[in-house]
């Protein structure tokens, strides 16, 4: 694949590889019996798998950009990274439950900040081989499998749709159960149209891939590793990621939580995204963090 010259075109060379290495990694402890314990910090599960992919970037990253900051949700924050220019945000397995689930619905996540804002992002899919990528100035870009008969697989540019209807958007949303304040806010957009997936990559892909307009996240429980990458590549194709409240989001901060959610968007309707939420965020006593 080629990637055009400028700034980050050695990240991006290094980053490529390495997710899918990673990936290959990931897959081979893939629907093979996994050792499922639970984070009590973040009440989330993690793997074997988890551990050793997340080992095998950091490490290179390390190796690669020894001055910069390394943010790793299955590594031990120690805090060094503040203050650094430039901090990556690994999210090794974005996506655990459809890992242990075998749904496919994961993907490896290094993302790329630079004074707090998302620079650069990679997607891998390593179950079905997609392969997401972007960074400031170069677009954003998807490679997809072919067969032997397509040739050598070409990578394509990305784009949002410009759907500025709400009533005629397609929501991502997660395939777990969700709570009667999130249907609350489906009522309130109108929107009629869901998408399902787990992983929150996974979910920014559909908005890249014009399978949906639409993604809102009200927890506060998301974290910079898992919103870092996929930014980078939404604002690339064209779309937009906000907190809850239409603020930016902010990396390498100490805490390491979005305590604000998220809503990432085709960006035609963002705004009017933002205020329909605020009456709700009212009547709940939602205020910002």
């Amino acid at each position: 694949m080629e990637i055009t010259r400028g700034e980050f075109e050695r990240e991006l060379r290094v980053g490529l590889e390495l997710a899918r290495r990673a990936g290959e990694a990931a897959l081979a402890f893939y629907g093979k019996p996994l050792r499922v314990e639970h984070k009590e910090e973040f009440d989330e599960p993690v793997t074997q798998a988890d551990r050793a992919v997340n080992e095998l970037i950091v490490r290179a990253l390390r190796e690669h950009f020894p001055d910069d900051g390394v943010l790793a949700e299955e590594s031990v924050d120690t805090g060094r990274r503040i203050g650094r220019a430039r901090a990556w945000m690994i999210d090794p397995i974005d996506g655990t439950k459809g890992f242990i689930a075998g749904t496919g619905d994961f993907c490896v996540q290094i993302g790329l900040a630079v004074e707090g804002v998302a620079a650069l992002g990679i997607l891998y899919a390593p179950a079905t081989d997609v392969l997401y990528w972007a960074a400031r100035g170069h677009g954003a870009w998807v490679l997809r499998p072919t067969s032997e008969a397509d040739g050598s697989p070409k990578a394509e540019r990305l784009g949002v749709t410009k759907e500025a209807e709400l009533g005629r958007m397609r929501l991502a949303e997660s395939r777990s159960h969700r709570g009667p304040r999130m249907d609350s806010v489906v009522n309130a957009l109108g929107v009629r149209a869901e998408v399902k997936s787990h992983s929150v990559g996974i979910k920014v892909g559909l908005l890249v891939e014009k399978q949906a307009d639409l993604y809102i996240h009200l927890s506060p429980k998301t974290k910079q590793w898992d919103t870092c990458a996929p930014e980078a590549v939404l604002t690339e194709a064209g779309g937009r990621m906000t907190d809850v409240f239409g603020d930016p989001m902010l990396y390498n901060t100490p805490d390491v939580l979005n305590r604000n959610g998220l809503v990432a968007s085709n960006g035609a309707a963002h705004e009017e995204v933002i205020a329909r939420l605020r009456p709700l965020f009212r009547e709940w006593g939602r205020v910002p963090a």
